[in-house]
């Protein structure tokens, strides 16, 4: 009996422990996101910021400021936003359902999928395929509609321009433009952002499917994840927050006449998060080919229309903004460490999106610093008379997805390609390079980080004692 007594009781202590250690971390995770949301308000001047995490499968979310000044009204998880180009990223994982359902193949000729004949979509010979397409690769010479003459002088005043290009414009437009698109390269060799591409992919999505492009995401993906709050046309009783610009004039509501798969989205974040949960799921056949390197590139992708992809010392990263004429929403994933952000504002200029990009790297730094620890000098040892750099990616991350490791650093002008600091692998995990120590310069700070695959620049452990305390967070050389 009193055996059984003291199992009990250490029972108990084990799990009020493993409670305080949970309640501990939670904390730290609200405490991250209101440092975020602090330094972001002050940044962007947005009347409004809401953050949602997804961590370990658990969602946390915060508000800060209210939608209109002095109105008090605090956005909240069934706040209604325009997510904008967010869209994307739907239209994305509807193509990658069809393809692993072979519905289509990725080396199928786009022509194949549309009404009607457009002999002018190859170039040489050489056809647009459906890999192309989602990766922003097809070549096409100017966007649909070609907004690029309102582009060149953006003002105050350039939304007003913007929007009644869009409200003009409709699908018997869009395919006589179609028809007169020139490719200007081969299709798959160069990036070029493309609203046009977006709605053509929701075409070709409604002839392989025989069901409109509204239909097929209620069906296959606000249904699903129950999306309740989340569509293109919502009742008329919804109420969409206001947007506003820098100067807090109320920005008006994006129009597309078309099959609004690039921009036209309405969605809440209780709704995103439950869409980053499904994006962050590894077992998910569908999210993974929406996020897969379809081109086998050696530096960042663009899986199906994500910004860029790129891999770092969490692993595989995936991005994408969303912009309207008065809100921006920035979401990040690192699928391999089970962590999704995503942060909206509801102001929209030009410095919006880097104040929202610096925002989610710090809470991503932050939430992800447990898995980053190292004690003592990290990144390089002195031997004999070479400076030995060594990169170790962590094993619990998939290896196959880094491509190569390089130095950059104040020594080489920061040039993550320097042919003379690129690192040797030496085992699946492990990266190494030595340089003799005369080529550097004595009782001099050298600045310097690990950058992954040309593109993904590594942060400084926090606990190495050779790591900035501010800036950049550079790893820190010194040769007496």
């Amino acid at each position: 009996m009193k055996k059984n007594f003291l199992l009990l009781v250490l029972f108990i202590s084990l799990f009020v422990t493993a409670q305080q250690k949970k309640t501990e971390a939670e904390k730290s995770i609200f405490t991250a996101m209101d440092k975020t949301a602090s330094v972001l308000i002050q940044k962007s001047k947005a009347n409004s910021i809401s953050i949602g995490v997804v961590k370990n499968g658990k969602t946390y979310t915060r508000h800060y400021g209210e939608i209109d000044k002095e109105m008090d009204n605090i956005a909240t998880n069934a706040t209604i936003f325009e997510v904008a180009s967010i869209t994307k990223l739907f239209t994305g994982l509807l193509m990658a359902q069809a393809v692993t359902e072979k519905r289509i193949s990725l080396d199928d000729d786009i022509r194949k999928y549309i009404t009607g004949s457009y002999p002018n979509l190859e170039y040489n010979g050489t056809p647009i395929t459906i890999k192309d397409l989602v990766s922003f690769r097809t070549g096409f010479d100017k966007d649909l509609p070609d907004n690029s003459e309102l582009r060149k002088n953006r003002n105050d005043t350039s939304y007003i321009g913007f929007k009644k290009m869009d409200e003009e414009y409709n699908r018997a437009k869009f395919f006589a433009d179609l028809k007169n698109i020139r490719l200007d390269t081969l299709p798959g060799t160069k990036f070029k952002y493309s609203n046009g591409s977006v709605n053509l992919a929701a075409h070709i999505l409604e002839n392989v499917y025989a069901k409109s492009y509204e239909t097929l995401l209620k069906e296959n993906i606000f249904s699903k994840l129950d999306m309740q709050s989340t569509g293109l046309n919502l009742s008329e009783n919804a109420v969409v927050a206001n947007g506003y610009n820098k100067k807090g004039v109320v920005m008006p509501r994006i129009s597309d006449n078309l099959w609004k798969a690039a921009g036209g989205l309405k969605s809440t974040l209780d709704d995103l998060a439950k869409f980053i949960k499904y994006e962050l799921d590894t077992k998910n056949k569908i999210a993974n080919e929406s996020q897969r390197n379809l081109l086998d590139s050696p530096t960042t992708w663009n899986g199906y229309f994500w910004d860029y992809i790129e891999v770092d010392e969490n692993g595989q990263n995936c991005w994408k903004h969303g912009g309207a004429f008065g809100t921006q929403n920035m979401m990040l994933l690192y699928p391999e460490r089970n962590l999704g952000l995503s942060i909206i504002v509801n102001i929209s200029d030009d410095d919006t999106a880097n104040s929202l990009g610096e925002a989610v790297i710090k809470l991503s730094n932050e939430l992800l610093a447990a898995n980053n620890l190292q004690t003592g000098i990290y990144g390089y040892k002195l031997i004999n008379d070479d400076v030995v750099f060594t990169y170790i990616h962590d094993k619990k991350l998939n290896p196959d997805l880094v491509k190569s490791v390089s130095i950059a650093g104040s020594f080489d002008n920061w040039n993550p390609s320097d042919k003379n600091f690129q690192m040797v692998q030496k085992n699946k995990n492990t990266f190494e390079l030595k340089i003799p120590m005369k080529q550097f310069e004595k009782n001099k700070t050298h600045l310097f980080k690990f950058v992954i695959n040309k593109s993904g620049w590594v942060e400084a452990p926090s606990n190495a004692i050779n790591a900035e305390k501010g800036g950049d967070r550079n790893l820190i050389m010194i040769l007496q």
